[in-house]
Formats: structure tokens, sequence, C-alpha cells
């Protein structure tokens, strides 16, 4: 099933079928030269939407999504991850599509039993996680070098960031951070960010040729020049193999 041309179909052939019969072609040559699986595609896809507020697109991606057999508390926490890198305000828009989807589908909205740390031990386990995620000597320079009031923000980002979303159970640290990739290149304007997670991926054993396919897959839904802009910090933080052409 190709996601892309899919929702094409829904959302354009009526109207507008030239555009769809573009998306169609261009969907297509993605696929050929991509050889990432179909549940981490749709996870990364659906990130982007919530960072970018697609929401018709995030709507026919769900439908797909499903039935194709991700399980839904994937679909949550997509969302969920996305909270702390495109903002509440977005992710509450996109939990207002998922919600709907999910009664219409007859299935359950509520989501519970995911978290891994309390009001007592979120920093404490967000800290370590953040170091395994990021490295350690990386993380205790940023809080041994922070001024004394953005401390609590470093503060935030171990306790918040890592530990009331990154340490939830329902998506593997790996796939957490191609997540946190698509999010962050849907956004644009996050390179500092977005190069910090590209080592972070590959870190959790995502390398260069895993995170060009998903980069690849969600071009059609950001566009060129997001898209390009993440695929330079990917080629600074792992260059390609001697003899192959730099990413442009």
């Amino acid at each position: 099933m190709n996601t892309l041309t899919d929702a094409m179909q829904v959302v354009l052939q009526a109207s507008d079928p030239e555009l769809a019969a573009i998306a169609t072609r261009v969907a297509d040559d993605i696929d050929a030269s991509s050889s990432i699986d179909q549940p981490t595609r749709f996870v990364v896809q659906l990130g982007a939407m919530v960072a970018s507020g697609g929401m018709r697109q995030f709507a026919v991606l769900l439908d797909a999504a499903q039935a194709s057999g991700l399980e839904i508390a994937t679909l949550k926490e997509v969302v969920y991850q996305a909270v702390p890198y495109a903002g509440m305000g977005k992710a509450l828009e996109a939990l207002g599509v998922l919600n709907a989807f999910l009664v219409r589908n007859g299935l359950p909205a509520t989501h519970e039993g995911y978290a891994t740390v309390n009001a007592n031990d979120r920093q404490e386990k967000g800290l370590a996680l953040q170091k395994q995620i990021v490295g350690a000597e990386t993380i205790e320079t940023l809080y041994a070098t922070s001024p004394a009031d953005l401390l609590h923000i470093q503060t935030l980002l171990s306790a918040n960031c890592f530990g009331d979303h990154v340490a939830r159970a329902g998506l593997s640290v790996p796939l957490r951070e191609l997540l946190t990739l698509a999010i962050l290149a849907a956004l644009g304007g996050c390179e500092p960010q977005l190069k910090a997670h590209v080592a972070a991926n590959a870190r959790a054993g995502n390398g260069r040729a895993v995170l060009i396919a998903v980069m690849s897959h969600l071009l059609p839904l950001i566009g060129y020049p997001r898209t390009l802009n993440a695929l330079r910090i990917i080629g600074e933080v792992l260059p390609p193999e001697p003899g192959l052409p730099a990413v442009p």
C-alpha cells in the first residue's frame, strides 16, 4: 500500500486529478528507492503532519495506518511525543482528529498506562534517559555551563521532555528518535535541535541510510526546502562513505 498515493486519491482525485497524478508519481518514485518498513513510514509521516498542522492529511493517514494494523497505542504515542517539540497547540488539534477517528471506529479514546515516571522521579529518570540518548558528557556540560536564570529550562528538558514524554512506553527509543527527526524537520527553523537529534539517532542505531529514507518519505508532505535542510544536516553529522557524493 502506498499511503501517499491512497491519500491523494481520497483528497484530490475528484477535483484535481492532475495534481493527484503528480503526487502519485512522486510517491512511486520514493517507494522504488526506499526499503523503510510501512509502520515506520506511518509513524514519521503522522508526526510530520502533527508538526506542520496538516490535519486533513493526518486524518487520511490515520485511516490507512489503522487499516494496515498499526496499533492504536502507537497512534496516540506519536501525538504525545510531538508535544514537547511542536507544542501543545498543534498536539491538541491532532488529538481532536485522532480521538474523533477512534470514536467513529468504535475504539477507545482513552490512553493510560504508558507513563513510566511519576511526579517524584521524573527528573531522575528523565535525566538518565537524556544522557543515554544524547550522551552523558554533552548533558553534563549543558548543566554545568547553563546561566543560573536558564537552569530551570535544562531541568524541564530532563523532567518534562525526556521524563514525561520520551520515557513513555509504546514506542522504542530508536523509533522515537526517528519520529523526533520527522517532527523537527517538518517544523523547520530547528537546525541546532535537528543536528543534535541526527547524532542521537546515530547513537540509537539509526544510520545515515535510514535517516535519508525517512526524509525521502517526508519530502512530498513537507516540501523540498525543509527536506533539503534536514538532509544537509544529516550529511554534516553522518557524512557519506568515501567515494560517494555529499548530500546537498
